[in-house]
């Protein structure tokens, strides 16, 4: 009995890193906005409250995300920086930009994590509420906000990871956009030789103006 063995088409075989690359940049690019904009929102929302006594009496104190802490935001715009920068870069600095892109999601899930539980940024609205350095804020309370820019940051940390492990199938910028790439030569315009000016403007340019 005869055994027929399949042969995989070489074209299947060839398309096959093109579709995962098509893919894991869309998911990337996804991962990386919408984490990004994620995180930037968080920092513009309530992370924390809390109350402080001014002349026997309870003052409200709010703090914001940006008041906790500024890293969120900050890697943020740098982790969409680093997104835009994988397709203007090749192999080894591609690598790296895409490092970036990972770092700065791992650090944004970090300082919001960190700031979930931190009272110091009410603790100075407390002492600059009531005049007293030593002042700390009671009935302390925390949002749901830092948990949501952590999974900002853990968007862009999965973006970045895709990149390091993808990046090599991505498109890059075209080459007539780098740096050192000559621009072809237009052909050289005849000359009058009795129009002196158009001698010089064709020396100008770099042509010969007798033709040769």
């Amino acid at each position: 009995m005869d055994y027929v063995t399949a042969v995989p088409h070489p074209r299947s075989e060839a398309t096959a890193p093109v579709r995962s690359g098509r893919r894991s940049l869309a998911v990337a690019l996804l991962f990386g906005a919408l984490g990004a904009a994620v995180a930037l929102l968080s920092t513009r929302q309530r992370w924390s409250a809390g109350t402080a006594t001014v002349a026997g009496g309870a003052f409200p104190l709010t703090a914001k995300g940006s008041d906790v802490t500024g890293v969120p935001a900050a890697l943020a715009i740098v982790g969409l920086a680093a997104l835009v920068a994988v397709f203007a870069v090749r192999r080894a600095g591609r690598l790296a930009v895409a490092g970036l892109l990972a770092l700065s999601g791992a650090g944004i899930a970090v300082a919001a994590l960190t700031g979930a539980s931190d009272s110091s940024a009410l603790d100075d609205k407390a002492a600059q509420v009531t005049g007293d350095s030593s002042a700390t804020v009671a009935a302390l309370t925390h949002t749901g906000w830092p948990y949501v820019a952590a999974v900002g940051g853990a968007l862009i940390l999965l973006a970045g990871l895709l990149a390091l492990r993808y990046g090599r199938l991505w498109p890059a910028m075209s080459g007539r956009y780098e740096r050192g790439t000559a621009r072809p030569r237009g052909k050289a315009r005849p000359v009058d030789p009795e129009r002196p000016e158009e001698i010089w403007k064709a020396l100008d340019r770099g042509e010969d103006p007798t033709g040769a």
